[in-house]
């Protein structure tokens, strides 16, 4: 079967993305070493699908990448492991959201985590995990300067020894 990657994005985008090089000030990959073993492991989530508590937070901004389409929000949510009945709502203009609406494991594989925690794989899940827009066409500077920081201080304040990229 063949997978067009790029169904949801206006086609204009695309070789953005079939030509992406790094930029030249990151030649090398971004690499930590992976220490505790898995089963004692307290494992996060960090989803690309835009992601916010219905009521609780603000969404991410879609009303500036509509004026803008080469930005993207680069805050970020926090989202507590457990969601018990809260709805999630998705904020993201090139994906198609009703999977996601419909199953918040598709870009937030809570479920999935905890099967892996009661069956001895990984020690334990993170008391929250982290949703971010995945679409961050501009402003990687702002990215690499603040939203990334900010984020791995969250992760390491609650104790969190690694993530599982969840990406839409």
């Amino acid at each position: 079967m063949l997978v067009d990657s790029y169904k949801f994005l206006p086609r204009s985008f695309v070789p953005l993305y079939e030509r992406a090089r790094p930029v030249p000030e990151e030649s090398t990959p971004v690499w930590a070493p992976f220490t505790p073993r898995l089963a004692d492991a307290t494992v996060a989530l960090v989803t690309s699908a835009g992601l916010s508590l219905a009521g609780a937070q603000e969404p991410f901004d879609l009303d500036r990448e509509r004026r803008e389409p080469t930005w993207g929000d680069p805050s970020f949510r926090v989202l507590p492991h457990d969601l018990g009945e809260r709805r999630l709502v998705m904020s993201h203009l090139h994906v198609n959201t009703a999977d996601v609406e419909a199953d918040r494991n598709v870009a937030l594989p809570v479920d999935a985590l905890d099967d892996l925690v009661a069956a001895g794989v990984v020690g334990g899940a993170a008391a929250s995990h982290v949703s971010v827009m995945g679409y961050q066409g501009a402003g990687l500077a702002v990215w690499r300067e603040e939203t990334a920081p900010a984020i791995v201080e969250v992760l390491r304040a609650q104790g969190t020894d690694g993530v599982v990229l969840a990406p839409v």
